[in-house]
């Protein structure tokens, strides 16, 4: 089960980078495997759902576009990218990090890739947290004497 959880918590966090980042440290890390496209990337939309309120009858939203592919390695790995919007180099990475940390390449990996892109992802959320903080308004209520 935990080795499910990982590859759900690497698989998210190669979903929610910025292309950019992702292929500077792709390129950086210097690892061309051997591979295969089993499902070349491609673009399309899901529906995405959700509830009022949050606990309420679930409803169509809206569509969202969507990048996927799938990879295969020379020795056997298969690797999966699914990314929002149209990054079909994006989509390609992360099924090329998805295969190879199933394997002896995902130490490296982490600490070439994925480390740094988690760190990235904390700086945006700090970020966001900071201008959401600057805009908050402490309401406060003054006591009577009759109360």
């Amino acid at each position: 089960m935990g080795d499910i959880l990982q590859r759900k918590a690497w698989m998210g966090l190669l979903a929610r980078a910025e292309a950019g980042e992702l292929d500077r440290l792709w390129r950086a890390a210097g690892i061309a495997p051997d591979h295969i496209c089993l499902r070349p990337p491609e673009i399309g939309t899901v529906m995405v759902r959700g509830r009022a309120g949050a606990t309420g009858a679930p409803f169509n939203l809206g569509e969202m576009v969507v990048t996927r592919c799938a990879v295969r390695l020379g020795d056997g790995r298969v690797g999966h990218g699914h990314v929002q919007g149209r990054g079909k180099d994006h989509a390609r990475h992360a099924a090329l990090v998805d295969a190879l940390m199933q394997g002896p390449e995902a130490a490296h990996l982490r600490a070439a890739v994925l480390d740094p892109l988690a760190g990235a992802e904390a700086a945006r959320r700090a970020a966001r947290a900071r201008k959401a903080a600057a805009t908050k308004v402490d309401f406060f209520t003054l006591v009577r004497g009759e109360d």
